[in-house]
C-alpha cells in the first residue's frame, strides 16, 4: 500500500532487502529506522526464531488505516513500515518503521505510535520455534 506519505508491505522479503532500495531525502533533517529484532528466548526457553503469519488483505487494510490516521495526527512526515512474515531468525529484524521529519523528536515520536497501533491492530502472529523444532 502506498500513498504520499506511507508506504507498507507485509512479505517474505527481509527488512535488509526492503532496507537497501531505501534512497535519501534531502528534505529531512531526521531519517529514523526501527528494527524490531526477532530475541533468542521466548517464555525462558531458546528460541531459533519465529514464523510469522497473518490475516492477508484485512492486515494490509488495518496499515493502511493506520497510515490515514498517522497522516492526520502528524502532518509533517513520511514513513515506511515492513513487516515479515514467513520464519525469521532469532537476531534478525521482524519489522522495520522509516520515518523521515524534519526533526528528530518527532520522528521518535511518531514512530513509536507507529508501532503501538500496528502492536494493537494489525493481524499479524507469531509462533516461536524452539530449539530443535521443525520451523514448517
Amino acid at each position: 500500500m502506498a500513498s504520499a506519505h506511507f508506504v507498507s508491505s507485509i512479505s517474505e522479503k527481509s527488512v535488509l532487502e526492503v532496507e537497501k532500495k531505501l534512497s535519501n531525502s534531502g528534505t529531512h533533517g531526521a531519517d529514523l529506522r526501527f528494527h524490531g529484532v526477532v530475541r533468542d528466548s521466548e517464555d525462558d526457553r531458546k528460541i531459533s526464531g519465529i514464523e510469522y503469519s497473518s490475516y492477508p488483505g484485512m492486515a494490509e487494510k488495518e496499515l493502511e488505516k493506520i497510515g490515514q490516521s498517522m497522516a492526520a495526527d502528524f502532518q509533517e512526515h513520511t514513513a515506511l513500515v515492513h513487516h515479515c512474515i514467513g520464519f525469521v531468525k532469532a537476531g534478525e529484524a521482524s519489522i522495520l518503521i522509516r520515518v523521515q521529519t524534519r526533526h528528530s523528536s518527532a520522528a521518535y515520536e511518531i514512530s513509536r505510535e507507529y508501532l503501538r497501533k500496528i502492536k494493537e491492530t494489525v493481524p499479524i502472529w507469531k509462533k516461536p520455534i524452539f530449539l530443535h523444532e521443525d520451523p514448517r
